[in-house]
């Protein structure tokens, strides 16, 4: 029996949830304005106990890796590592774009989201959910001049962007579980997916 726990927190819709054997059990949407941090282990353990889910009997502990917020992909990865730490168990992490690549149905699927600054995040993978090219952050109108004929849109805000797509869940925690459980290393080997640099790197850069 394989268990995983899985922590989104890298954007202002966070999720949790729990999967076992491959099969979402329970997903609980999360929004703090606050942010995840105070709010994340009460809900945790309030939903694990629900199922009567402990510690010692969770194969691996699961986060979203962005890209997103700075701090809330922080959150996450810090969290599921001390978990994953103190319960000796494996963890892994999972870019929110490939998540969201599991709730399409075309040969190639193009996830997107709302990147601010008049951007987005944005991939492109295949049926089996292997990257074809890299993860960017740049303008809508460029990013779609430059996918491939045939390719699935997909996104939680399709009529924000004015685009014919597959609406995406915002809650991603159970799709970052499913797609964990291939993946379970050490959990010290975990790292941020954010695709764009940070302010302080941008400003440094600028000097």
């Amino acid at each position: 029996m394989t268990r995983i726990v899985a922590i989104d927190t890298s954007s202002d819709f966070g999720s949790l949830a729990l999967v076992e054997n491959g099969s979402v059990i329970e997903e609980l949407p999360l929004q703090s304005a606050d942010g995840f941090a105070h709010v994340l282990f009460p809900q945790l353990e309030r939903m694990m106990q629900r199922h009567g889910w402990h510690h010692e009997s969770v194969t691996g502990y699961a986060a979203g890796a962005g890209p997103g917020s700075f701090t809330g992909v922080r959150v996450a990865l810090a969290a599921v590592k001390g978990l994953a730490d103190a319960a000796c168990a494996l963890a892994a992490s999972v870019s929110n774009l490939q998540a969201m690549a599991l709730y399409g149905s075309a040969a190639l699927r193009a996830p997107f989201y709302d990147a601010r600054r008049g951007e987005i995040y944005g991939a492109v993978f295949n049926a089996n959910l292997e990257p074809v090219g890299a993860e960017v952050v740049m303008k809508l109108p460029a990013w779609r001049a430059s996918l491939p004929q045939g390719v699935e849109l997909l996104t939680p805000d399709p009529s924000v962007f004015g685009v014919d797509a597959t609406i995406t869940p915002r809650a991603l925690a159970g799709a970052i579980g499913r797609l964990a459980a291939g993946r379970l290393q050490d959990p010290a080997a975990l790292d941020a997916n954010y695709v764009r640099r940070s302010d302080a790197e941008l400003n440094w850069v600028d000097r």
